[in-house]
């Protein structure tokens, strides 16, 4: 795909491009948005931020901590300030947590402030990455693998409403990954733009 004066989206990121507004990667755990979304802040020379590791700073505890101690519920609502904060920051790329697309709130203040790229991964190449992983706290059941599979089904339609999908295949490197996405965000001039 070909970006301003016939130059590539890689030729852009390459040499440099200007983000205007925040990139929010949603997706389910293991779809690579911590990942794809180092190596295209990176490739943009933008700040990189993820929303758990930020909660994870601001309550001096694990993810799973906060669950056990907290629930989800009071999880859920301090994700949605944490997101909403870094929104209103400079322009970067946003890793979001798994559940965080589901809220209403936080896909409209996405859409309204930044754009939203689902990075779309299969079931298998999701187990794949999760399956020996013990730091996914709604993967703590007697069924890891149901569990995901539900999640799968249930979050599926919550991230079809993302601005705009990629998917992840195998055989993609994080770093094919980064550049798909600023492929993608061609369509989008709002957001990127050569520099």
């Amino acid at each position: 795909m070909e970006g301003p004066q016939g130059t590539t989206w890689r030729e852009v990121a390459q040499v440099g491009a200007r983000l205007k507004k925040t990139i929010a990667l949603v997706g389910l755990m293991g779809a690579g948005k911590t990942a794809v979304g180092t190596a295209l802040a990176r490739k943009l020379d933008v700040p990189f931020r993820d929303s758990d590791a930020e909660i994870v700073k601001a309550a001096n505890m694990t993810i799973a901590e906060i669950f056990a101690r907290d629930g989800e519920a009071f999880f859920r609502a301090k994700e949605a300030q944490v997101i909403a904060r870094l929104l209103d920051g400079p322009p970067g790329v946003l890793s979001t947590g798994g559940g965080a697309f589901l809220a209403e709130a936080n896909r409209a203040a996405i859409s309204a402030r930044g754009v939203s790229v689902w990075l779309d991964a299969d079931l298998e190449l999701l187990w794949n990455r999760v399956r020996h992983k013990a730091t996914r706290p709604l993967l703590q059941t007697p069924d890891p693998f149901g569990t995901l599979a539900q999640l799968y089904h249930d979050r599926r339609p919550f991230y079809a409403m993302a601005d705009l999908a990629v998917t992840a295949l195998p055989r993609y490197s994080i770093e094919e990954m980064a550049d798909k996405v600023i492929e993608a965000l061609a369509a989008r001039p709002d957001v990127l733009e050569a520099a």
